[in-house]
């Protein structure tokens, strides 16, 4: 049986290859990941991740940021021994020992409030992060491998959510949703026709398979900084629809703090801290979630890292 000759192949120099065997080259990087195998550009990426975390003086901030609202969310009752929606403390008392933000209008420990509220923040912007990223990157990556009518009935599905009225955190969601699912889907159909994706074929394996094992991990910078967006409007948007009185106002969080504040004058009966502290906490894990974003934005954009390297260089050169 003739062979074929490819350059650079195994073997003797100038290699050669079966007919219709899939070349084992390196393919070039889409989105600045590695594209020649799922596990190993999911395993590549990941530890991408970790070395802009650590050389990246923005998504060091970020992290740390990032894990100790966490760490409040998992322990309040060891930073906050009182109970936040306990109405029996003098109204309206300044910042003392006994109480370090001083008092709500209505006798409530306001650092307690502060502390306890960041629970059901992190629980919306993790929830709502994590679920808009599942659910877009299975309808995206799905529409865009499929194609056809599959790729029609997805898309229709998150038009749909556009213009379900249930509740305006859904709305918001669904608008984020489908950018999500419609930046995956442009990323899946750069990679449809890949060596690798047709050797899968070739091999036989099953559509799900492709997608979950080949696809999805080569996307792993685009699929973590679809999260952080997603959980960074998400914290935005809640707090927003709460302090506006959409939220449950029995809910003790930072949104639903801004909310009584508001309703009770805080600036003009001198409880400015009702208002700036739960504010200044909004702004905090906003911004996390902002410098985290930054450097897996660097990761699925190349171009960004020889700009920076080019720039070091010359303020290198000019000293």
């Amino acid at each position: 049986m003739a062979m074929l000759r490819t350059p650079g192949g195994p073997g003797v120099p100038g290699g050669t290859s079966e007919p219709g065997q899939a070349s084992a080259l390196a393919l070039a990087p889409v989105g600045g990941l590695p594209t020649v195998g799922g596990g190993i550009a999911g395993a590549r990426s990941l530890r991408r991740m970790a070395r802009a975390i650590t050389s990246n003086r923005k998504a060091t901030a970020g992290t740390v940021l990032l894990v100790f609202f966490i760490l409040v969310a998992a322990f309040p009752g060891v930073i906050a021994r009182d109970n936040p929606n306990a109405e029996i403390y003098p109204r309206g008392v300044g910042p003392s020992l006994g109480h370090l933000l001083g008092t709500t209008a209505f006798g409530q420990d306001m650092f307690a409030q502060v502390v306890w509220g960041t629970r059901p923040v992190m629980l919306i912007a993790f929830g709502v992060g994590i679920g808009a990223t599942v659910i877009a990157m299975l309808i995206g990556v799905a529409a865009a491998y499929l194609g056809g009518a599959w790729d029609g009935v997805l898309n229709t599905i998150t038009d749909v959510l556009l213009v379900i009225p249930l509740f305006p955190l859904l709305i918001i969601i669904g608008s984020y949703l489908h950018y999500t699912a419609r930046q995956l889907r442009a990323q899946a159909l750069s990679l449809r026709n890949r060596d690798f994706l047709e050797a899968a074929r070739v091999r036989g394996e099953r559509s799900l398979y492709i997608i979950v094992v080949e696809i999805i991990p080569t996307m792993t910078s685009l699929l973590v900084a679809s999260f952080l967006t997603n959980a960074l409007y998400a914290v935005l948007f809640s707090s927003s629809l709460q302090f506006i009185g959409l939220g449950d106002p029995n809910v003790t969080s930072w949104g639903t703090m801004l909310y009584w504040a508001e309703n009770n004058e805080a600036f003009q009966t001198g409880l400015a801290q009702w208002i700036i502290v739960p504010g200044l906490c909004i702004v905090a894990l906003g911004a996390a979630f902002a410098l985290l974003n930054y450097a897996f934005d660097e990761i699925g954009n190349p171009a960004l890292r020889p700009v920076r390297s080019m720039r070091g260089n010359r303020v290198k050169r000019a000293g």
